[in-house]
């Protein structure tokens, strides 16, 4: 269902979005609404409950974000930028980890029950992106698909980069990492679903790998 417009009756006109610098206060009700919406979503995101959760008002919101879907874009940014910063740790200092370690780190990244609201945000975000292309969503699918194979390839080691086959062996690693998070998001079966991820990683570690 496409998110409902604020009614004008009850909604001020929208200002211009600020062009300088993100003000203190701007940044600190997007943080304040980033927290709301890993625990609320944002496909049904109503602005004035969000307002009296983070103590601040519709006016206010309309104005330090321009409009709601302004308010959303800003979200999916600060989602996406969480993301990369959790992620950033499993390419390590010590150079590539190779495919294989780099897949299974990312797999126990994205099994870890602590990461789930985020989680359950990206995969909302992504949805809605394939759903509604021309709204707030735009290319949110195709900029997490890019992250993510940047990730991969990062992580391979030079020999593998150099390969004919290395894009698509990370695109086959991607497609089956986050097939299994979509299961592991509907069903929370997280010993079932870990134990698949590592029967289908094998043939890239040289054999079987009892799950963890």
């Amino acid at each position: 269902m496409p998110a409902r417009k604020p009614s004008p009756s009850t909604s001020p006109s929208p200002s211009p979005a600020p062009t300088t610098a993100p003000s203190p206060r701007r940044t600190e009700l997007l943080e304040a609404s980033y927290r709301y919406a890993l625990t609320h979503g944002l496909t049904d995101l109503s602005l004035r409950p969000l307002a009296e959760a983070v103590g601040s008002s519709t006016r206010v919101l309309m104005f330090l974000f321009g409009s709601k879907d302004g308010l959303v874009r800003a979200l999916l940014e600060r989602a996406r930028a969480d993301e990369l910063d959790l992620m950033a740790g499993l390419r390590g200092a010590g150079g590539p980890a190779g495919l294989a370690t780099a897949a299974e780190r990312l797999w126990d990244w994205l099994a870890d029950p602590g990461h789930r609201p985020l989680l359950r945000l990206w995969a909302e975000a992504y949805s809605r992106s394939l759903i509604e292309p021309d709204g707030p969503w735009a290319g949110f699918a195709a900029a997490t698909v890019r992250d993510w194979l940047d990730l991969l390839a990062d992580c391979q080691s030079d020999r593998e980069r150099a390969a004919d086959d290395a894009a698509v062996r990370r695109t086959a690693v991607l497609a089956l990492l986050r097939g299994a998070l979509l299961d592991l998001l509907a069903t929370d079966d997280g010993p079932r679903v870990t134990a698949a991820v590592r029967t289908h990683l094998a043939p890239l570690t040289g054999g079987h790998r009892p799950a963890r």
